[in-house]
């Protein structure tokens, strides 16, 4: 959510944002709605004051055993305006509340400006994509040769983008999440956190998928609770309401969890295998931070992204993304994108977000200065450490051979029990 005296004192702000993300919103609305609020507060002002005095001259005129029966009538008529102004200026202040919910974040000024992915912007590459001897494989013709990944019983238990792991599939799964898990808790200085896979309408309303994209969400029926797309939602509100010491920022923290998608607007788009699923494992982070600080926590977390592919000998590419690829919540975005030779491209792995205050507001997560003060709006940042899912795709292609055996890279095998090569039955 953003501040909402920029949005008063300076619209032409907010609205060079809104152009910037290509965004069709347009702040008349809100200026309507607060200047009506504000003009009905004003009148609200205006009447109590002179409820005030002619309260006074009732008083005045009945001590002095005057006629005040007209006034206390006028009086009564006035309180019930100034009743319906209340209820009114109310109802415009929840208004202006729910427009400020559906306004994206502003995005840093070293954010490129651009339309879509195409005007992303790569600004580091590790590794060197593998070169085979044969055509290589995708990823869901491997794990099936292997016996290892099974879309049709998923489909039966489930239905499309779904899948069932089994053997060393699912051992090499739950490697990955041990593997992210145990590196950022013992090397990158995270605490490690296991939330509700399920959570309230308030906790979305915070991270900011609800409202806006409650079309991509799962709702549990009969209950006002959502499944979570991602650990950062109960992360990010693990402090809602609170007011932190300067002095423990920043706050790390990550979690394994279960993330549940609609995909609501991915229509035809990675239909087959592990890339688009209603249901995925990933390992999250998330930081708060003091305002001053944030910018240097998205680099080191976007290190920690960076350094999980490189212990599992991945190529990558780290792009920041452009104004009108960026999230709603974000001022600024690195997408690390990791190689898949069985699609000849790159393909996202790794999201990581700077959302300033624009959380916090909404959360209400603040700090108390050191010297004592009034409390700030911490900053939070977000981050995949990494999907257990993607990662496992990018393992299989990458270290596939030609006999249709996949070695396991040096970092796991100790997750793996020692194997090393995952060979044909």
């Amino acid at each position: 959510m953003l501040d909402l005296k920029l949005l008063q004192k300076q619209p032409d702000v907010v609205a060079a944002a809104l152009a910037a993300r290509h965004s069709s919103i347009s702040l008349d609305e809100f200026l309507s709605l607060d200047q009506r609020r504000r003009a009905a507060l004003a009148e609200v002002e205006a009447l109590k004051s002179r409820r005030n005095t002619e309260s006074a001259e009732v008083a005045r005129r009945k001590k002095a055993g005057e006629d005040a029966s007209a006034l206390v009538e006028e009086l009564g008529a006035l309180s019930d305006r100034i009743k319906a102004l209340d209820a009114e200026a109310e109802a415009l202040k929840d208004d202006v509340a729910a427009w400020m919910l559906t306004i994206p974040n502003i995005p840093d000024a070293s954010v490129p400006v651009g339309k879509d992915e195409t005007d992303n912007v790569e600004v580091r590459r590790w590794g060197e994509p593998p070169e085979f001897s044969f055509p290589p494989k995708e990823h869901w013709e491997l794990g099936a040769a292997l016996n290892g990944l099974d879309f049709d019983r998923a489909g039966k238990l489930a239905g499309a983008r779904f899948s069932v792991s089994r053997g060393w599939a699912a051992r090499l799964e739950r490697a990955l999440m041990n593997f992210y898990l145990d590196v950022q808790t013992t090397e990158f200085g995270h605490t490690e956190i296991l939330p509700p896979f399920m959570v309230n309408r308030a906790t979305m309303q915070g991270t900011g998928q609800l409202p806006k994209f409650a079309e991509d969400l799962f709702k549990i029926e009969n209950w006002d609770h959502y499944l979570i797309p991602t650990a950062e939602v109960p992360l990010t509100n693990l402090h809602a309401g609170e007011v932190l010491n300067e002095e423990d920022l920043p706050l790390q923290y990550t979690a394994g969890t279960p993330c549940f998608r609609s995909e609501a607007g991915s229509y035809g788009r990675d239909t087959r295998g592990l890339i688009r699923q209603h249901q995925f494992i990933k390992v999250e982070m998330v930081h708060f931070a003091h305002p001053s600080r944030s910018w240097e926590q998205l680099e080191t977390m976007r290190r920690y992204a960076e350094t999980l592919l490189e212990r599992l000998e991945l190529p990558y590419r780290t792009i920041t993304l452009c104004t009108g690829d960026m999230g709603f919540s974000s001022a600024k975005t690195y997408d690390v994108e990791v190689w898949l030779p069985g699609q000849n491209t790159y393909r996202e792995i790794s999201s990581c977000s700077n959302c300033t205050d624009f959380q916090a507001r909404r959360a209400n997560i603040r700090f108390r200065p050191k010297g004592g003060g009034k409390p700030e709006f911490v900053h939070t940042l977000n981050g995949s450490g990494l999907p257990t899912g993607r990662s496992f795709v990018a393992v299989l292609e990458n270290f596939q051979r030609e006999d249709g055996s996949i070695r396991i890279p040096d970092a796991l095998q100790p997750y793996m029990g020692g194997v090393r090569v995952i060979r044909p039955e």
